[in-house]
């Protein structure tokens, strides 16, 4: 006779937790980025990181472009009624990702190669199958930090 093991009653819960969240579905910003992955892909695009989080903030994709790695920012939006997605990518969200990418660059020690910031627009209206995506490349320039230390 096979004995009985007794997990721990919260070890059950993040069971049913976890399993209920496989049921759900995927958020529109998820099924963005991954319609926005898939299409930098088919364009040649080497995906290396998704969702790359530090305590500055998240890159959504990183990707490779020859010899040149991406910064990519994904814009996924049901409407264009308050204008387009990309719209939404303003001075301070660039000087946090020009943060983030230099982060990034410093950390896996790519600092000597050529980098640039993307932004995928994604526009996803209720119903449809299919997403009308928008790549905009070199979308902007590195922006230093408003506060300078000294």
């Amino acid at each position: 006779m096979a004995k009985r093991v007794n997990f721990p009653r919260r070890w059950w819960r993040t069971v049913r937790r976890w399993t209920a969240s496989l049921l759900q579905p995927k958020s529109l910003g998820r099924r963005g980025e991954d319609a926005a992955a898939l299409f930098l892909r088919a364009r040649g695009y080497w995906i290396v990181a998704r969702s790359y989080r530090t305590s500055l903030g998240e890159i959504d994709l990183v990707a490779v472009d020859g010899r040149t790695i991406v910064f990519v920012e994904v814009k996924t939006r049901v409407r264009s009624d308050h204008g387009q997605p990309f719209d939404a990518v303003h001075p301070d969200k660039q000087r946090r990702l020009t943060r983030l990418a230099a982060a990034y660059l410093k950390r896996h020690d790519l600092t000597r190669y050529a980098s640039r910031f993307d932004i995928v627009s994604i526009l996803w209206p209720g119903g449809r199958k299919q997403p009308l995506i928008e790549h905009l490349q070199h979308a902007f320039e590195a922006r230093e930090s408003r506060h300078t230390v000294g």
